[in-house]
């Protein structure tokens, strides 16, 4: 290695674990420290702009963006649903529901995006435990760790398989995957998984209430008054009656001859009759009952109201209102609803509902109208968004046309007549022509993000391998291992997993690839066990909310901790973890 690439692997490295940094902090969004590490290798001469924009142009970026739309299409139809309403049945307990619930779970990620799945499965879920008598908590997070093992099952079980498989062509030369390449290791891995909730771990998981039983239907935290006939406050702006500056709550919105006006600025004048509802902790209803010309209103806040909705959503860690009070956040002016309650840690925040200052998994209960979900069901800013009161149902007319689809997109792929990218465009197009999904809800479904992130990632892996600075890694990894293959292989397995704790599971993977290349030529072996042992470890996030996206998604409707997932998760890990590491080498040998 001469002086200059010995700078730029410095370089690299300096960049690299710079951003490793940024992302466990998490004060910035992963896709822009991707870019912006990307940026500056390409200002300091690392890599060049083609280099970066290929990243772009890969393959498994392109099948990831079409396959967000085919889950869209599939979930907007209502198929999932109603597949789901006559497999789950009526178990009575914990175990024989998981029993069920699991393997319909693992089923649908195999072949799905597992976020849109876990979302609608969360929803369903409560309904299911309501009925049964049983804590969502005992089974929300098992449904999250069977969406996870479920995606290692199939090449297109989740976007880290593709990221891989992409990496396998354009870096490593290597003949892309078949779907159901890994499955041969990814069943095994499901079995025993499944197994072990089953059986055992959810024994280990609290019963606990989710913020939906924590707030119980929402009216002891909030009050309707209504201003007096001829009194005082008729004729006054919000501002100067004095109702912008409650101690204990705030004004939601302002009921006014049948018509619901939740957009409530300062100026807004009253006017006699007007129903205003405030929303608070308890003490709200004395504070607002001191006011003279307001009346109280037996009526209370009428949650079926026709123009509004239960909604429960979850605070995405790129979301802009996390580090900011809901107050400052001016959450009823930029998303057009008002939050009655926040979950945080499994519990709910009993305090001034606009002081709280808002974090990433943070579950918000609001009321809002009756579009909320259809408008922000793929907004970036939120991990999950559902309506709880059971308005909003698809029409199932094209359900049947959008699993054809599906199949179609899978089994042409199979039969040798196109390759993985093409059907999934293809498919993804025909959701849009036959009017499955809304040409705007297709655009919206796509995680922009996510790709950016992948694309910027393969960027930094590339200059980890063209600079030599994976190299240098994998010299150290060698002193660990001994020169033994398969040891080699429990620690490129061990550290992808540390990664995905810590970072995304698609940055993990890109940045362990060029890393588990050098470890396979230094040794003379197949690079196929490595790449493998990255699919199913960058996957295997069980110990962290944080770590996999569908963790987080169901930490508020299940009321969980972070302990929580550490106790269950541990376990699991280990499980998937020793039964990966032995069975690769059988399945992917290391002198194949």
């Amino acid at each position: 290695m001469d002086i200059a690439q010995h700078m730029d692997a410095v370089i690299t490295l300096v960049v690299t674990i710079g951003v490793l940094a940024g992302l466990i902090w998490n004060r910035w969004p992963a896709e822009w420290l991707m870019m912006a590490a990307a940026v500056l290798l390409i200002l300091l001469g690392v890599i060049s702009p083609s280099t970066f924009l290929s990243g772009f142009a890969n393959p498994g970026i392109m099948t990831i963006g079409a396959l967000f739309v085919v889950a869209a299409g599939v979930q907007e139809t209502g198929a999932l649903r109603w597949m789901l309403e006559r497999l789950l049945g009526r178990p009575t307990s914990p175990s024989s529901a998981l029993a069920r619930l699991m393997p319909i779970t693992s089923l649908l990620s195999a072949f799905l995006n597992n976020t849109p799945v876990v979302a609608l499965f969360i929803g369903l879920v409560q309904g299911w435990c309501a009925r049964m008598k049983i804590s969502p908590s005992r089974l929300l997070m098992p449904m999250s760790y069977a969406a996870i093992l479920g995606g290692t099952c199939t090449l297109i079980g989740t976007s880290t398989n593709l990221v891989v498989d992409g990496l396998l062509q354009s870096q490593a030369k290597q003949p892309g995957l078949g779907i159901f390449d890994i499955t041969a290791l990814g069943i095994p891995v499901l079995i025993a998984g499944t197994l072990w909730m089953v059986l055992v771990g959810w024994r280990f998981l609290p019963q606990r209430k989710g913020l939906v039983e924590q707030l119980g239907n929402g009216r002891e935290y909030s009050v309707a008054m209504r201003v007096a006939d001829k009194g005082p406050l008729h004729d006054k702006s919000i501002e100067e009656a004095g109702l912008r500056s409650l101690q204990y709550g705030y004004l939601a919105e302002i009921e006014r001859s049948g018509k619901l006006l939740s957009m409530v600025g300062p100026d807004t004048i009253l006017q006699s009759g007007d129903r205003l509802i405030f929303v608070g902790v308890a003490d709200t209803a004395h504070e607002v009952r001191a006011f003279r010309g307001l009346e109280s209103d037996a009526a209370g806040l009428d949650l079926d109201h026709h123009q509004r909705r239960m909604v429960e959503a979850v605070i995405a860690p790129s979301s802009p209102v996390v580090g900011v009070s809901i107050k400052e956040a001016r959450f009823r002016t930029r998303y057009h609803s008002v939050v009655l309650a926040v979950s945080r840690d499994g519990e709910r925040i009993n305090s001034k509902v606009g002081d709280i200052v808002l974090r990433p998994g943070d579950t918000l209960l609001l009321e809002a109208a009756a579009d909320f979900t259809r408008l922000h069901r793929y907004n970036r800013e939120f991990l999950l968004v559902s309506t709880l009161d059971g308005n909003g149902m698809p029409n199932l007319t094209k359900a049947p046309i959008a699993l054809a689809i599906m199949s179609l997109m899978i089994v042409t792929h199979l039969a040798g007549m196109v390759e993985l990218v093409e059907a999934a465009v293809a498919a993804a197009i025909l959701m849009v022509f036959t009017g499955c999904l809304p040409a705007a809800q297709a655009r919206a479904s796509i995680d922009g993000s996510v790709l950016v992130v992948i694309a910027a990632a393969l960027a930094l892996g590339q200059a980890m391998t063209d600079s030599g600075a994976a190299q240098i890694v994998a010299d150290q990894l060698m002193q660990f291992g001994g020169g033994s293959p398969f040891l080699m292989l429990v620690l490129v397995y061990l550290t992808t997993t540390l990664f995905t704790e810590i970072i995304t599971n698609n940055a993990a993977a890109v940045l362990m690839f060029p890393i588990a290349m050098a470890v396979s030529e230094q040794m003379g072996v197949s690079l196929m066990p490595y790449a493998i042992a990255i699919m199913f470890a960058a996957s295997a996030s069980f110990l962290t909310p944080l770590g996999y996206q569908t963790n987080l998604m169901v930490m508020g409707p299940g009321g969980y901790k972070v302990s929580d997932y550490m106790k269950v998760g541990l376990p699991m890990s280990l499980i998937v973890g020793v039964t990966s590491v032995v069975l690769i080498p059988v399945i992917w040998p290391f002198t194949g």
